[in-house]
């Protein structure tokens, strides 16, 4: 039977898309079969599709609570979960529940499933915790937002560089019992910040909450803050002391374009080289003077603040937005222009050569000569690429869809080098 008390405030839609893919593979599984519930009523099925040949769901429809909740802390919780159960022949069941979904925005839940072969169990399950904002969460445990260092070799870095993975240790940095997870390092960005803020904000308030988060994690990566200590991680997941990780979490969209647009940036001061350990907490729950809290932010935005506006009246005048020198793992950096039709020449090419080989683990990206001219060949296999991986269809190679083609492009090639 649903739960009527549970639908009653029922009244906005939200969206949600399934992306499957093989753990081991990186590759789209076509013909997995998902079943989708209400968190809190899953024996009541909503509705039953099958993937797609890119493994991609249909995009579903969802009620959620009234926008309005997301903006004003409440006790009420301003998201409908969503429970699925994915299957596949082959590999082993996946069930994820707690899938978040707000009015008016997408959230996209990638699901990895695990060989049939694989040691574990039958059936894998993901629980996805609250929002930091609605939940309950250890404050954070103040920091200085500059690391004091010596010439002992404590920094490993000379430049700021964004790296391509990092490890988080998925408890407190003496739990010896907590798993490691490698993240690719925007991906970890996009998982913090759908945890700990709403997607309804203002976009000025999402940057500078994306800014914040960002400027955190590449001060620990570059003071080697943990390794430094012995531990054989980046960062932790306990916001006492960083940030809230969940492993599988759905990611919302409108956050994941933010952070494709501005992953190589950091905030900065005058006359020092490290990234700014930028520490926040809601406002509401927690007080933190002289740091930036999330609920402030937002009203900020609400007042047209723009994002570097709203990081100065917290942290002060003198910061600033720094781009990172150095991005590891790409086999190029994006050249600084579109590539549309008409373009030539060597970047050109190097596109073409990666959605050639993209397009043998993803068929329904068409195949294409890489002869160096941007035709309308070309043009055709970049807007079924930004179809399949969820960026705006124009055709056009900017900023965003030059990063995520040679962030699939590597993934791809790197797990058939290792099969």
């Amino acid at each position: 039977m649903i739960d009527l008390h549970y639908l009653q405030d029922q009244v906005d839609k939200g969206s949600l898309r399934v992306m499957v893919t093989g753990q081991s593979t990186g590759e789209p599984i076509p013909e997995a079969r998902i079943s989708l519930s209400y968190t809190g009523n899953p024996s009541q099925i909503i509705e039953e599709v099958s993937t797609d040949e890119s493994g991609n769901s249909e995009t579903f429809s969802l009620n959620t609570p009234p926008i309005e909740y997301s903006m004003e802390p409440s006790e009420r919780q301003p998201y409908s979960e969503f429970t699925i159960e994915v299957t596949a022949p082959g590999f082993r069941s996946i069930n994820i529940s707690g899938i978040s979904v707000l009015p008016e925005e997408l959230s996209v839940q990638r699901v990895e499933m695990e060989s049939v072969d694989s040691p574990g169990n039958p059936i894998q399950n993901i629980v996805i915790p609250a929002n930091t904002l609605f939940g309950d969460f250890p404050p954070k445990i103040p920091e200085s937002e500059i690391k004091s260092v010596n010439e002992t070799g404590e920094i490993v870095l000379s430049r700021v560089v964004i790296p391509e993975f990092i490890i988080v240790h998925d408890g407190g940095p003496n739990d010896t019992t907590a798993q490691n997870y490698y993240v690719r390092y925007r991906d970890y960005i996009k998982n913090v910040a759908s945890s700990e803020i709403y997607a309804t904000w203002p976009d000025a308030t999402i940057r500078a909450n994306v800014l914040a988060i960002m400027s955190f994690t590449l001060n620990r990566v570059y003071t080697e803050w943990y390794r430094g200590r012995g531990k054989n991680f980046t960062i932790t997941s306990s916001t006492a002391y960083d940030h809230a990780f969940t492993y599988g979490r759905s990611i919302y969209q409108s956050i994941s374009t933010i952070v494709d647009e501005m992953f190589e940036n950091y905030l900065a001061r005058p006359n020092v080289s490290q990234p700014i350990l930028t520490q926040y907490c809601d406002g509401q729950k927690v007080s933190c003077p002289n740091w930036m809290t999330q609920w402030g932010s937002k009203y900020l935005g609400d007042q047209g603040y723009s994002a570097i506006e709203i990081l100065r009246y917290y942290y002060g005048s003198s910061m600033f937005i720094g781009v990172a020198e150095g991005i590891s793992g790409i086999p190029a950096s994006w050249p600084g222009y579109d590539l549309s039709i008409g373009a030539t020449g060597s970047k050109v090419r190097q596109v073409q050569e990666q959605l050639a080989r993209i397009s043998r683990a993803y068929p329904a990206i068409p195949r294409i000569a890489a002869d160096g001219v941007y035709g309308r060949s070309t043009q055709e296999a970049v807007e079924k690429f930004q179809s399949v991986f969820g960026l705006p269809v124009t055709g056009v190679v900017d900023y965003n869809t030059w990063y995520e083609i040679s962030n699939i492009y590597v993934a791809v090639t790197r797990i058939a080098e290792l099969q």
